[in-house]
């Protein structure tokens, strides 16, 4: 307190010395008060040493989260005529006072993550933290993840999350980890241990999120099965002692390194010794920095701009404001200042502040290790150096700073390719592929360092006959290199020359081919739910019920009916079950569309019950496969596995390359088939091929050649070549492996170093990475697009030519019979055949008239001598068609 009534006092005097009138600023404190209060006035005295007219700073502490008590103090300060506000930590009491600062026009900043823009925060915008995570989420290729958040203060960076990954990002599972308010958050973490997802990323406050990692320990879920990412600026000043060796990845971010003279300095100031906080971590808080670099930004605009704050009254009924409020606040917003501040480059873009690197750091038993910076310009950059140990645990046998020449067949993508860019690339940097971050990444792990050496598309062979070796081997065994990495097969005849670490990728002998081409559509394929010998039986059952029907209904004494009602004793009865209305019965029963005959008696009816249940089968087994036939694709193609490919089926030629595992495997292979295939391989050189891609090329300009390759290729190359396919399942076993010089010291450190990568799913991700992301997404399936091909006339077209022949033959038939009922008609009138046809064509194209007059004096046969005759005398349509019949 005495040091603070100094400092005041001199202030103060030097003021009136100049007759300069000081510039006060106010800091309202709720929590950390000490150290904030102190680098508040220190932050004012560096920035005294550079201003005409000084500072002068004003505190004044609160209860946490008593607005109340906060707008009291504040209205303390205006009254004195305060030129800007620092707010409090608490984010409800800051937005009270901040809504009071910007009605009077005074500037008020505050140091703590919004989206809200009012006032001045120096505090990145949440969009910003949500962009620096999504990078590093892609590059740890995280497919799933939890997102674990304190409140719904926090959801603003999941929604920025959100929008960045759209519809093709990783599943999110989010959880709030203070549900119940009261610090206790293991039950939430037990369900993340019952859980499948072990990545997880954490927003929250300092306390909070440290807390949170204590409690994880605890509940058993900070070992190697977990990576956290950790999204709070203060990660540097957590305390991570417990946490350094137990193997769980923890990433997290800062806003400034604590190596910085600045932040030393200020250190020192705030009574830390040098003792508290190494190996990258630091006392000073994200709120102390920011609080020290808006005194600069506020500093530096009063040296721009002339401004004299004015004593103010904050009650309601005053409506003053500060005079050059307004003028002072948007000149602030245009300060640009790239120095004497601790988290760097500060300027606005509207009222968000801009400028800042984030530094990415990893806590590694040597304590938090920067590993990468992000800005705005270029995103994430990966500064990764070789894991450092303690010295106490360096043994002989460390690869820390040693050199290996490693061998790479480029291009050969996946596995080694050279970088397509605008700019010269040289040394490691030119190359990219599988082969590539797997090197990388073993050397993070055992600190090495390397260097490639295209090696050509040769991976060697040995000859036990002259001795000799060829490619790749020669070039380790004659010293020129010590590893090599690639598509190269681990085989017992290569490893009596040389060593191979296990195997970091599995694969097996497959055939590369065409893929299958659709069959041709049929416009008959309708008809392709049955087989021919269905229909058939089909047609052969409609026939023998309709004559069921006709039998039974002429034998059964119930379907003789009285055909004229009102005659109680008639002589004659009728049936209705003639052999026409028995097909149509059947025919409307079997189309589901019915018919005016009812069965009467007990036979027919049983009759139609079965005919019905039959036709209900039939009908739904039908309509079932129907759909089936009509939308999916059946391919053809002319070999389905190596006894058709080695059979030459189709005409189907193969090869392989010409050197290699894949020769050798059919070289030395005893099984009946493969020493065929090896005879065909041997008569037919040109079959073979220098390289994989060759064989691959021809593949695609025939649809008669097979290449032999391995299947991990054929993974690759079909999921960017649309018209390719794997035939059958691999031939063989066997896997790719890390060659070395024979008796390598160091083969078991990189078998270690393999083992770990393996079981923390790096292996899988580099595959699927070069596999199915770089490069792919060309190809898919039609199933995997979730819709079905439309239905086009030549699917349905025989349909279409059923109804069209079927209504000619309707049309020919009705026009025929019409013409012999319209002679026959002429012949019983004694009238002239084309009187009477013109006659009835009249009537049938008065389409305007539905009734007919039978007598009529203009009708030709009046005139006729049987004009008198009964109408009933007079046959109808269907009395013609069963005349017809029965001649």
């Amino acid at each position: 307190m005495y040091m603070d009534l100094r400092i005041m006092v001199y202030q103060l005097l030097h003021c009136a010395k100049l007759m300069i009138t000081p510039i006060s600023s106010g800091i309202i404190t709720d929590r950390n008060t000490e150290q904030l209060q102190k680098t508040f006035e220190y932050a004012i005295s560096k920035a005294n040493t550079a201003l005409g007219i000084p500072l002068v700073a004003y505190k004044e502490e609160i209860s946490s989260g008593d607005s109340i008590d906060g707008y009291t103090r504040l209205c303390k300060f205006m009254q004195n005529g305060i030129g800007a506000v620092f707010g409090p930590s608490s984010r409800q009491t800051s937005k009270h006072l901040r809504t009071v600062c910007d009605a009077k026009d005074v500037p008020y900043i505050y140091p703590h993550l919004t989206e809200h823009l009012e006032g001045f925060n120096l505090y990145p915008h949440p969009m910003d933290l949500s962009r620096i995570l999504h990078d590093i989420i892609n590059m740890f290729e995280w497919k799933r993840f939890i997102f674990l958040y304190e409140s719904s203060d926090y959801l603003t960076i999941l929604n920025g999350l959100m929008s960045l990954f759209a519809i093709d990002g990783p599943v999110i599972n989010v959880l709030r980890y203070d549900l119940k308010l009261n610090g206790n958050y293991k039950a939430v973490l037990r369900r993340i241990r019952k859980s499948e997802d072990g990545q997880i990323v954490v927003v929250g406050s300092t306390l909070s999120v440290a807390e949170l990692l204590r409690q994880a320990q605890q509940v058993g879920i900070v070992n190697d099965k977990y990576s956290y990412i950790i999204g709070n600026l203060d990660f540097h000043t957590f305390d991570l002692e417990e946490y350094k060796y137990s193997e769980a990845n923890i990433t997290g971010i800062r806003l400034f390194s604590p190596n910085e003279f600045v932040v030393q300095d200020l250190k020192t100031q705030l009574g830390y010794n040098e003792y508290d906080n190494v190996n990258g971590s630091s006392p000073i808080t994200i709120e102390m920095a920011l609080t020290y670099d808006a005194i600069q930004v506020f500093a530096e605009t009063t040296k721009k701009l002339v401004y004299n704050p004015q004593p103010l009254n904050c009650s309601e009924y005053s409506d003053h404001v500060q005079p050059d409020g307004s003028t002072f606040k948007n000149y602030m917003r245009s300060i640009n200042i790239n120095d004497k501040t601790i988290t760097g480059h500060i300027y606005f873009n509207g009222d968000i502040r801009k400028g800042y690197i984030l530094e990415l750091v990893e806590l590694q038993p040597s304590g938090l290790v920067k590993v990468g910076t992000w800005d705005e310009r270029n995103n994430l950059t990966i500064q990764r150096q070789p894991i450092t140990e303690l010295w106490s645990e360096i043994d002989s046998n460390s690869l820390v700073n040693k050199t290996f020449r490693v061998l790479i067949s480029v291009p050969n993508k996946p596995y080694a390719s050279l970088i397509e860019s605008h700019e010269k690339l040289v040394g490691n940097d030119q190359y990219e592929g599988y082969s590539i971050d797997l090197i990388k990444n073993l050397a993070a792990k055992l600190g090495f360092n390397y260097t490639f050496i295209d090696g050509g598309t040769d991976y060697g062979s040995y000859n036990k006959t002259t001795n000799t070796t060829s490619g790749m081997m020669k070039e380790i065994l004659e010293g020129r290199a010590e590893l090599a990495i690639s598509d190269l097969t681990i085989t017992s005849e290569r490893e009596e020359i040389i060593d191979f670490s296990i195997p970091f990728m599995n694969l097996g002998i497959a055939i590369l081919y065409v893929a299958p081409k659709k069959k041709n559509t049929d416009i008959y394929s309708f008809m392709d739910p049955f087989s021919g010998e269905v229909w058939v039986y089909l047609g052969l059952v409609y026939i023998g019920v309709s004559f069921c029907f006709f039998i039974l209904g002429r034998l059964s004494p119930t379907e003789w009916d009285n055909p004229y009602p009102c005659i109680e004793e008639p002589d004659e009865l009728e049936n209705q079950f003639t052999l026409n209305n028995s097909f149509w019965f059947t025919t409307g029963a079997f189309l589901q569309q019915g018919s005016e005959i009812a069965p009467k008696s007990l036979s027919t009816r049983t009759l139609a019950s079965i005919w019905w249940f039959f036709t209900l089968i039939i009908l739904s087994s039908y309509t079932a496969n129907l759909a089936a036939f009509l939308t999916i694709e059946k391919p053809i193609g002319l070999i389905d596995d190596i006894n058709d490919l080695a059979n030459n089926e189709g005409g189907v030629e193969y090869g392989a390359k010409k050197t290699g595992s894949t020769r050798s495997f059919f070289l030395t292979s005893e099984h009946d088939v493969y020493k065929k295939m090896n005879e065909f391989m041997t008569k037919n050189p040109h079959l073979l091929f220098e390289t994989n891609l060759e064989g691959v090329q021809r593949v695609k300009s025939s649809t008669t050649y097979a290449f032999l390759m391995e299947s991990t290729s054929i993974e690759y190359h079909i999921m960017r070549e649309c018209d390719l396919k794997k035939i059958g399942e691999p031939l063989d076993e066997k896997g790719y492996g890390i060659a070395m010089v024979k008796n390598f010291p160091f083969r078991d450190k990189l078998n270690n170093a393999l083992l770990e990568l393996q079981e923390q799913g790096a292996l899988a991700r580099l595959k699927n990475k070069w596999w199915n992301e770089v490069g792919a997404g060309v190809c898919k399936k039609k199933s995997d697009s979730g819709e079905s091909a439309p239905l086009d006339l030549s699917n349905l077209g025989g349909v279409y030519l059923v109804l069209g022949i079927g209504s000619g033959v309707s049309l020919i038939y009705g026009v025929v019979m019409w013409c012999i009922y319209v002679a026959r008609k002429a012949r019983y009138f004694e009238v002239p055949f084309g009187a009477a046809f013109l006659e009835e064509l009249r009537v049938a194209m008065d389409v305007a008239n539905n009734e007919r007059i039978l007598k009529s004096d203009q009708s030709i046969y009046s005139r006729s001598r049987n004009s008198l005759a009964s109408i009933d005398s007079i046959r109808t349509d269907s009395e013609l068609e069963n005349s017809l019949e029965s001649d």
